[in-house]
């Protein structure tokens, strides 16, 4: 049984925040991390190899940001310690992770897809396109609509695909996980385990245990473990003026190129406030709690406000009223009429 050791300790510090709690090789990179990987790999061609942390006992020591390709013979790999450029993805930073992240993907469903049944008859489930379904018997798919015109789609075990969900390929649904209605995830959504995930996704990866549950847009980024954002948060991934994107490096205390596209970095831990808007290329140190505080509405607005520092006009609110009504086929009684008058009066005095 050959004997790899992948080495990440000079690098470590280049991956932040993804590798504040983690080391680089339990990383998500595609479907698996990167020391499962190799391990799958491996196993496809039958070789059982033994990921191990010392390099005294080590047959190969290898780089860890070079990522196998589904390509890699591994066993010529072990006998001439190296093997053509070609063979593997190179990454050097976390945003390289989010550019390869589709071939990511399609290389592992590759590896993985012999645990699934490929293109399953449900009759639930609209599905349209030339690349192969894979669906773990455990999971659940209600009324959705998949295309796979694109690339495959694969739903792991115990994984919930809620009504109305359109998912299209190459994408990943993790274990346990779960698709809320309506969601629309694009290519390269790439979705770890014990997720809940909604709104619009496109070429992200979650961790695990992240939740990101309602409307809003998430694009080109990665989310660590159990980070959580509100209803309506979203980012952008994209100038206006389509030029490179600059984000924070943590280690140098820098700004580098992150690409033409990039979202948010989220290290672990990170909660949003509700409708919380995010520049793209934008890096979140995890632990944190993100809300705005001048952005945040008061706990209680008084009676006739208008903005947060004024009153209404009485006669410009009564005339809204009426305006209101009426669209709706009402008219307002004087009842009403004189009843908004006197509480107007009265909160006046107050």
């Amino acid at each position: 049984m050959p004997k790899l050791l992948l080495q990440y300790n000079d690098f470590q510090k280049d991956f932040l925040p993804l590798t504040l709690t983690r080391p680089f090789i339990d990383l998500r990179v595609g479907i698996l991390t990167v020391e499962d990987k190799w391990r799958k790999l491996a196993l496809s061609q039958d070789i059982e190899l033994e990921i191990i942390d010392d390099d005294a006992s080590a047959d190969f020591i290898w780089d860890a940001r070079l990522i196998p390709k589904f390509s890699l013979d591994i066993k010529t790999f072990f006998e001439h310690k190296t093997a053509p450029d070609d063979s593997f993805f190179s990454i050097k930073t976390p945003w390289d992770i989010i550019q390869h992240n589709i071939l990511l993907v399609l290389e592992d469903i590759h590896l993985l897809k012999k645990t699934f049944i490929a293109n399953p008859q449900l009759d639930q489930v609209s599905k349209k396109g030339i690349h192969s379904l894979h669906i773990h018997p455990t999971a659940q798919m209600e009324h959705c609509f998949i295309n796979t015109q694109e690339g495959p789609v694969m739903i792991d075990e115990e994984a919930c695909i809620m009504q109305g969900s359109m998912l299209r390929g190459p994408l990943y649904i993790g274990k346990r996980s779960v698709v809320k209605m309506g969601s629309a995830l694009y290519a390269g959504t790439n979705i770890g385990n014990d997720c809940i995930v909604g709104g619009e996704i496109k070429n992200t990866i979650f961790q695990a245990y992240s939740n990101k549950g309602h409307h809003g847009y998430l694009g080109d980024s990665y989310i660590g473990e159990w980070c959580n954002m509100g209803a309506g948060t979203s980012c952008s991934n994209l100038k206006n003026t389509a030029g490179d994107l600059k984000a924070w490096n943590m280690d140098t205390s820098s700004f580098v190129n992150a690409g033409k596209k990039a979202g948010i970095l989220m290290g672990d831990h990170v909660k949003t406030a509700i409708n919380t808007s995010f520049n793209s290329g934008t890096v979140i140190g995890g632990f944190s709690n993100v809300f705005n505080p001048d952005a945040l509405i008061p706990k209680y607005i008084a009676p006739f406000q208008w903005g947060m520092e004024h009153q209404y006009d009485l006669e410009k609110l009564l005339e809204e009223v009426k305006r209101w009504m009426i669209m709706k086929g009402q008219q307002p009684s004087t009842t009403i009429l004189e009843a908004i008058k006197t509480y107007y009066f009265k909160t006046k005095q107050q």
